[in-house]
């Protein structure tokens, strides 16, 4: 408990007299979009960052736990996307005037939900296409372009994103990834932060595998 408070994942604001950081998941009001505790964005608004995302949109945002969200970060859903099977991409529908019908959705690209996992780090101006699936711990590097599957506690730099390299070698990361600290009450979570914090990784090793 910090100056006597516990915290709080329906409060707007953690940071006190500080407006630019806030808590996403008391803030976000499209029913598409699924926030996490605890995930916050550095902005005092969440919702103007996801973008292409219509009443009608047959996708969802999906986002975990104990994510940081930079500056700038932009998720781009699918409605972004134009008509690509055809000679033209222009998107006549959507403009007065011309006499052309919604195309079909089979016709339109659609790459389904975009899912990100817990405990995920998305550098400042990095953007995320539709699709993206980001496993959990990952590290997005800033101005990187994600358009497709992140593996777990991984790095990831540039346009289009490429792995940089594994955080850490396979058995830390499989035991973080059975321990799940994201799960746990704001208690046990607060008794953690020596092991989750730790820079040296023997040591958290040694102790995950006493409590897995």
């Amino acid at each position: 408990m910090k100056n006597g408070k516990e915290p709080d994942p329906n409060v707007v604001h953690p940071i006190a007299g500080y407006d630019k950081e806030i808590y996403v998941k008391p803030t976000v009001q499209n029913p598409n979009i699924v926030v996490g505790d605890f995930t916050y964005i550095a902005d005092s608004d969440f919702e103007s960052h996801v973008t292409h995302f219509y009443p009608w949109s047959r996708d969802k945002l999906i986002i975990g736990k104990f994510c940081q969200i930079a500056a700038g970060v932009e998720f781009m859903m699918n409605d972004a996307n134009h008509q690509m099977n055809a000679v033209s991409t222009f998107p006549f529908y959507t403009l007065e005037g011309w006499d052309m019908p919604a195309p079909a959705a089979s016709d339109m690209p659609y790459k389904g939900d975009t899912v990100i996992g817990n405990d995920v780090w998305i550098g400042q101006n990095a953007v995320i296409l539709p699709g993206a699936h980001i496993g959990d711990g990952a590290i997005i590097g800033a101005n990187s372009v994600v358009g497709g599957d992140v593996a777990p506690y991984t790095v990831v730099i540039g346009n289009p994103a490429r792995m940089l390299r594994k955080r850490f070698d396979d058995e830390l990361i499989a035991l973080l990834l059975s321990f799940k600290w994201w799960d746990k009450t704001i208690e046990e979570i607060n008794s953690l932060i020596p092991i989750l914090t730790c820079g040296d990784l023997e040591k958290t090793r040694k102790e995950l595998k006493e409590k897995v």
